[in-house]
């Protein structure tokens, strides 16, 4: 009986830290790339009336075109002693976790267009397509982290494509790390940090909620509004409904499955 009573309760506790493996993430930690609306490797370039909020920054390069009639909230920083430099070292770190961390599958599809995802680690090892609307839900979760592992573009090919944020999720807390390259469609409405290997290109009038981070290319932009989400973390974070509801199922399995136990000690006494 002992035997089949320990037996069960590692089972679910092999269950529940697997759903929690897929549902509580950190977020990727930015460092000084956090107060970058706009960071390249090579150039920045711009047409049109173009607001980027927070800083804009080149390293190793240094080329900054089309502001104005571009505007920019923050500092514009260029070359690697400045500001630009380290968050570019910032940047491969955050890059590197958000590559690293354990996708637990299936893969995405092609086109994930259409699709509501939970927070968690997605992945696919080649392209990702945005046609229409794909919703992220937080769940209740307003710390609720979603990490897309996409091996090669992004491209949201299709006019007014929409990533859509519902129940309490957070721009700042949904990472999209590319292989390669990252086009934003015309008039996308985008929300998330974008964390690319190579080139970033927000065609005309998208709407960008979040980062455009660049490590070895250039960020090409186009009359678009890019705001900056904030990525300081809360000052108390506190635990997710998910891991709740885990804890409590795993003291009411455990307490079940010991209640010959107890009833034997109740009687003695």
């Amino acid at each position: 009986m002992k035997t089949r009573q320990g037996a069960s309760i590692r089972k679910l506790g092999l269950f529940l830290g697997c759903t929690l493996c897929l549902h509580a993430q950190t977020p990727v930690a930015l460092g000084t790339a956090g107060s970058f609306g706009v960071l390249a490797a090579s150039t920045v370039t711009n047409t049109g009336p173009t607001v980027v909020s927070g800083n804009l920054g080149v390293s190793p390069g240094s080329a900054v075109t089309g502001f104005p009639p571009g505007t920019v909230t923050g500092t514009i920083y260029t070359l690697v002693g400045s500001l630009a430099g380290t968050a570019q070292n910032d940047l491969t770190a955050a890059y590197l976790d958000a590559q690293g961390r354990a996708c637990p599958g299936p893969a995405l599809p092609g086109d994930i267009g259409g699709k509501v995802f939970l927070p968690g680690v997605y992945c696919n090892a080649t392209s990702v397509g945005i046609t229409g609307t794909v919703t992220l839900n937080g769940n209740g979760d307003p710390n609720a982290v979603f990490i897309f592992q996409i091996g090669s573009t992004l491209t949201t090919a299709a006019s007014n494509s929409n990533v859509n944020l519902v129940g309490g999720a957070q721009a700042s807390n949904v990472f999209w790390q590319v292989g390669s390259s990252a086009t934003l469609g015309t008039n996308t409405i985008f929300n998330g940090i974008i964390l690319a290997q190579s080139s970033i290109t927000l065609t005309t009038g998208a709407v960008f909620n979040g980062r455009a981070l660049a490590r070895t290319g250039a960020v090409t932009l186009d009359s678009n509004l890019m705001t900056n989400p904030n990525t300081s973390p809360p000052a108390s974070v506190p635990a997710p409904p998910s891991l709740i509801l885990v804890m409590a199922g795993l003291a009411v399995a455990t307490l079940y499955l010991n209640r010959e136990r107890l009833l034997a000690r109740f009687r003695r006494t």
